[in-house]
């Protein structure tokens, strides 16, 4: 027997009087917060260059037409962007780069607006160098606070953005309450339509006709958003559900299948009349892996040029040290698991490129008085230049392994696989984290692995830059090299 019918979440219904933050609120506040800011740190930051160098406030006034520009450039790609979305904030992830960009790219517009209208050289060039780096530090932290307004609201179930219809059974509905707490992601759950069974055959009719009295009756409940909580096979009922549903201006939502839990950034995918849900993609887009590029070009480039002496002194102290070729070369697995030559200074007096390498441990005969200080200062990879020049390797990306450890790694450790979705790197986020030396334990490697997955996830060309300085000036770039 199918039996439709109507239940109001009193439990979770907002109780009068209570405060909550709507999606409207939260945009307003978050646009009004933001042009007051940027206007405020522009008369303060230009207010005290000019104090400081000239000891003359006036020309600081002008500065202030220069923020309300900035401000409004700011604000109005942000909106484009929909950063001003409650929901946005629920994660971490993006604040910085996006707002960086943003900021970014309304100094350009106030450059261009500048050239245009020939007024640029009105203005102070200190003053608004000051306000640009004051300013980008502030509209920043405003994100940091963002971020912890919205998470802390949301995990004491203070954030209202959207009101929502739930559909299933009575076991569907009370899993995904359950599973996903709605209430702590910014939905109010007003109510729910429960059928006891799965409609089927003959039953259709009445189910569709108990649905056409549930929609009559939540008119009134301005619902934004309604969740079809049933399995994704169940083609008919999802069927009829939206067909009943699309009576209402609402979004309509297929409820999560298990298997996309895995995954955080699923979307569809449209390629003329093909549509598909996309559940993964390589991590970096092709203008990102066009910006990496173009930085491992230019950075190993000029550092080969830079190094070139080096090259010369540490040949030469090789072969004074005794017989054997200067390079090691070794076979290791780049992008895609793709194998190639990878190029060091010999630090050992062996050469093991098999089925079985020995991995260096701390105090290894079999490294040279040589090596070990080459070794503990990493100057034994420094031929590994060559390989990003020639685009076996980025200067940062997952350390690369012998291939016979690929092939035990792979097999222990999960998601081990995938750090071949990008080059692999001279340095990188495991390496100025510790993560560095022996891996003798599913700990160690572990660790690396995390690490590794976390810098794929999180790729920016700053994240780059940090990394490579600080292999270079962190202690923590040098630990367990040996």
């Amino acid at each position: 027997m199918i039996d439709v019918s109507h239940r109001t979440m009193n439990d979770l219904a907002v109780q009068p009087g209570e405060f909550r933050i709507t999606a409207s609120g939260f945009a307003f506040a978050a646009v009004a917060t933001d042009i007051l800011s940027i206007l405020a740190l522009a008369a303060l930051s230009s207010l005290a260059y000019h104090l400081a160098v000239y000891g003359d406030p006036w020309p600081a006034l002008r500065t202030i037409w220069i923020g309300a520009v900035v401000a409004l450039l700011f604000v109005a790609g942000n909106v484009g962007a929909k950063r001003y979305d409650v929901f946005s904030y629920l994660s971490r992830k993006g604040h910085m780069r996006i707002a960086f960009t943003m900021w970014n790219a309304a100094f350009l517009g106030l450059f261009a607006i500048g050239f245009l209208t020939k007024t640029s050289d009105i203005f102070s060039r200190g003053g608004v160098g000051v306000f640009y780096v004051v300013g980008l530090l502030g509209v920043l932290a405003l994100r940091v606070v963002y971020v912890r307004v919205i998470q802390t609201a949301t995990a004491v179930g203070r954030v209202a953005a959207r009101r929502i219809l739930l559909i299933g059974t009575d076991a569907d509905v009370h899993a995904f309450e359950r599973r996903f707490q709605p209430s702590r992601l910014g939905f109010e759950v007003v109510d729910a339509v429960i059928f006891t069974e799965r409609p089927g055959g003959e039953r259709f009719q009445r189910f569709d006709a108990g649905l056409k009295r549930v929609i009559a009756r939540v008119r009134q409940l301005d619902l934004d958003e309604v969740f079809i909580l049933v399995p994704w096979s169940e083609k008919e009922v999802i069927d009829r559900c939206i067909e009943a549903f699309t009576a209402l201006p609402v979004t309509i939502h297929l409820g999560p299948e298990r298997i996309l839990e895995r995954f955080e950034d699923v979307r569809i995918a449209r390629v003329g009349p093909l549509a598909s849900l996309e559940v993964m993609r390589p991590p970096l887009t092709l203008v990102e892996r066009a910006a990496k590029r173009t930085l491992d070009i230019v950075l190993s480039a000029v550092g080969l040029v830079a190094l070139s002496p080096l090259f010369v002194i540490v040949a030469i102290i090789i072969r004074l040290e005794g017989p054997g070729p200067v390079f090691f070369f070794q076979r290791r697995l780049g992008f895609n698991q793709k194998p190639f030559r990878i190029y060091k200074f010999r630090t050992m007096s062996v050469l093991e490129d098999g089925d079985h390498v020995a991995q260096a441990t701390q105090g290894d005969a079999r490294i040279t008085r040589v090596g070990r200080l080459l070794r503990r200062w990493n100057i034994d990879e420094v031929p590994q230049l060559l390989n990003v020049l020639a685009g076996d390797m980025s200067l940062v990306g997952p350390r690369p392994h012998a291939l016979a450890h690929d092939r035990d790694f792979e097999e222990r450790i999960a998601r081990y696989a995938r750090r071949s979705n990008v080059k692999p790197g001279i340095t990188g986020w495991a390496q100025i984290n510790g993560w560095r030396g022996e891996t003798d334990t599913d700990e160690k490697i572990r660790g690396r692995v995390l690490h590794d997955l976390y810098y794929i996830d999180n790729w920016s060309v700053w994240l780059d830059l940090y990394i490579i300085a600080a292999t270079v000036l962190s202690s923590q770039g040098y630990r367990n090299a040996y």
